[in-house]
């Protein structure tokens, strides 16, 4: 990796970060990936929204390093970061609590602006443009207010559409020149939404609704144009569970019957996490998979191999390296301590750990181009 092209960011974070943890490790192989930013969520009303940044060349994590970059922003990313991207040179975090997108330069977190969307959750980008869902009312169960996603102008900063969706929308994401819209419903518990708004990407129009399961809430979508998109169920009796959407067709094709809280999608390998309550032992129970995109198949029921995984109270977020193919697992712990991120080779097996700030859960790999 030549140095000249990520001099801004180590020597900002060399000079801003309240502190580093080196991290022991053969080096890892040369690629274009120069780190990851970690959000750490913060529990709701606290305001303790922070960003954290591993560098792979120096092989150093730096906490909090948003409010030292922005000493004069009050209160700094703010309550509750629910997701996170990057698209060309920008960095942008959904700050679910404070209803804004921070945007940020991508190489040194510098804040550019915000942009002042209610109770946004997930964004996804195509051809120019940011999508944000937006449960379009205040954090308040029992709230009738239906949802939408906001088109955002990544040149101007400024919203420039909405599109009505179903009520609470969370994940999404793009094929087939649509957007794929988890609808959960999860302000009207126990009668959960149970649909995927499709919207036509270029007259930004709904255009159709897919049944699923009750309480659906991550989409991700492989190269072959498949939708995947897990349901929580009701934390009791309806089981969370796995489904794909066929992009061409906008009909589901199979569903499997596989615990899923959070995913993450590596070439054609979709990697599982899960905390599920269980009815039988009155306790929520960890599980981890491995699904096999093209076969449709449950192909590992687990992803740590050495049984490290039982250090793990609370798996929260998951990312893999696109070129080393490690895999990076947070721990929630219980919520209000800080978390931790565990670093697992290729074969689930552990390299390291260390602390972070509180509820780590949304990655972004920052490039070399970026």
């Amino acid at each position: 990796m030549k140095k000249h092209l990520i001099i801004s960011i180590v020597l900002i974070l060399s000079i801003l970060s309240c502190r580093e943890d080196p991290i022991v490790d053969p080096p890892e192989e040369i690629t274009a990936v120069q780190g990851f930013y970690l959000l750490n969520e913060g529990n709701m009303g606290s305001n303790k929204c922070t960003l954290d940044y591993y560098d792979f060349e120096t092989k150093e994590y730096h906490r909090n390093i948003y409010a030292s970059a922005n000493p004069s922003v009050p209160k700094e990313l703010g309550d509750m970061g629910n997701d996170m991207g990057i698209y060309g040179s920008k960095l942008y975090a959904v700050v679910n609590g404070s209803n804004k997108i921070e945007v940020m330069e991508a190489k040194t977190v510098r804040r550019i602006t915000q942009i002042d969307i209610p109770n946004c959750r997930y964004i996804a980008f195509y051809d120019g443009f940011a999508y944000v869902t937006s449960y379009a009312g205040p954090i308040q169960m029992g709230h009738q207010q239906i949802g939408y996603v906001a088109k955002i102008d990544t040149a101007s900063l400024q919203v420039v559409a909405q599109c009505t969706v179903g009520f609470q929308p969370d994940g999404l994401d793009m094929a087939n020149g649509k957007i794929y819209v988890a609808n959960s419903g999860g302000y009207l518990y126990p009668d959960f939404e149970k649909t995927v708004s499709v919207i036509d990407i270029y007259t930004f129009q709904e255009i159709k609704c897919i049944e699923v399961a009750v309480n659906p809430n991550r989409i991700c979508t492989d190269k072959n144009g498949n939708v995947w998109v897990n349901t929580l169920g009701d934390y009791a009796a309806v089981p969370s569970k796995l489904y794909c959407i066929d992009s061409k067709t906008d009909q589901v094709t199979d569903s499997i019957n596989i615990a899923v809280s959070n995913f993450c999608l590596d070439d054609d390998k979709l990697y599982t996490i899960a905390m599920a309550w269980s009815n039988v032992t009155m306790s929520n129970e960890i599980t981890y998979g491995i699904v096999d995109v093209v076969s449709k198949q449950i192909i590992a029921q687990k992803i740590i191999t050495d049984g490290t995984d039982k250090e793990i109270a609370t798996p929260y977020g998951i990312a893999v390296h696109p070129f080393t193919k490690d895999i990076y697992i947070t721990d929630a712990k219980n919520y209000v301590l800080p978390g931790a991120l565990y670093c697992f080779d290729k074969n689930g097996k552990k390299k390291w750990d260390l602390r972070t700030g509180d509820i780590p859960g949304h990655f972004a790999f920052l490039c070399e181009h970026q």
